[in-house]
């Protein structure tokens, strides 16, 4: 397997597909999942030309199950090992859900020349939990609840959440991939429990609200109406008013792993801007 390690040791699994002297387009993950998750994007950018590369973040996938590191600003600095042992210039990254947190964190602090473009897809930022700052953000008991369901039966935990809000196949009419839901359990049970329950503070406490006011690039949110795992009015209709180059398109009815379930109509519009 391809491997960088970081500095603190960890070997961190990575694909890289396409020309090495292509633009490279860089995926980042959601959470408990792994880079298996952006294959359809990796085949379809790959097929336009492009360098693509996705990473597997630590205690997730094939990477190491190490019981530490497992927050945002590690999760940067481990991007940063592999765009540097890469070589990678001009990157577009792209980043779904908790990828989105990692993306926004990196990109804020990357080197000149690194970050061409950020795509945040269904992404955490600004911040998801409710405080006294954020009263309209997502309540704390809702992350205690995936912290004990995780800890009770990760394995039940991880069939329910894809056969439901995560790909809304709760709603009524919905068309049910059990294929999409069995990937997903696939990816998640082959990563780190202490890592998957680590990282809920991860996504749902951290606050990006520096890190896209710091973003000079192109950036584009993409963001189901329908997102009941990262509500859209608590991420997106936010983010959109802290960068000072956003672009934000919206798809009535689709759910938080729109890119899985539609990607006829996700991948163009990436497409589009990436070009």
């Amino acid at each position: 397997m391809a491997t960088v390690t970081t500095s603190d040791g960890v070997n961190l699994f990575y694909k890289d597909w396409g020309p090495k002297d292509a633009q490279p387009v860089m995926f980042h993950h959601g959470w408990p999942l792994s880079s298996d998750d952006w294959d359809n994007q990796m085949l379809f950018f790959q097929s336009q030309g492009y360098r693509v590369i996705a990473h597997d973040r630590r205690g997730h996938g094939r990477s190491d199950q190490i019981d530490a590191g497992n927050d945002m600003d590690t999760y940067a600095t481990d991007v940063a090992a592999i765009v540097e042992a890469l070589d990678l210039q001009d990157v577009v990254h792209v980043g779904h859900s908790t990828g989105g947190g990692e993306v926004a964190r990196y990109a804020a602090r990357a080197a000149r020349g690194r970050v061409a473009k950020v795509v945040l897809i269904s992404a955490v930022p600004p911040v998801m939990i409710r405080s006294e700052r954020n009263p309209d953000g997502v309540p704390a008991d809702v992350f205690d609840g995936f912290r004990a369901a995780l800890t009770t039966n990760r394995a039940q935990f991880f069939l329910d959440v894809p056969s439901g809000p995560f790909y809304g196949f709760n709603r009524d009419g919905a068309a049910v991939s059990q294929g999409l839901v069995k990937n997903w359990w696939r990816q998640g049970m082959a990563g780190s429990a202490k890592a998957h329950f680590d990282c809920i503070a991860a996504f749902s406490e951290t606050d990006f609200t520096d890190d896209l006011v710091a973003l000079t690039m192109p950036v584009l949110f993409l963001h189901g109406e329908d997102d009941q795992v990262v509500p859209i009015s608590n991420s997106a209709h936010k983010a959109i008013k802290l960068v000072r180059n956003g672009t934000l398109k919206t798809y009535p009815g689709l759910s938080h792993g729109l890119f899985s379930t539609h990607p006829d109509v996700v991948n163009p519009d990436l497409l589009a801007f990436v070009r």
